[in-house]
């Protein structure tokens, strides 16, 4: 029985090309959604300005929570 021999998996180094290709493909996916999300954010602003000078809103400037105390 000492002459069994197990099969151990061999470790190589790490694949430059899958390594190039998943950090591709996290890079593009990342991007996408940065962009899908800054794609919205410009559909909400133009919205807003549109509605604004349709004159379906207005805009009313807050007054400042403090104003109403005196100077100490």
């Amino acid at each position: 029985m000492a002459g069994h021999k197990v099969a151990h998996a061999v470790l190589k180094g790490p694949s430059v090309v899958k390594e190039l290709c998943i950090g591709s493909v996290l890079a593009l996916a990342a991007g996408s959604l940065w962009k899908m999300h800054h794609w919205n954010e410009q559909r909400k602003v133009r919205t807003f300005y549109d509605l604004l000078e349709k004159g379906e809103i207005g805009v009313v400037v807050q007054e400042d929570m403090f104003s109403h105390i005196s100077d100490i």
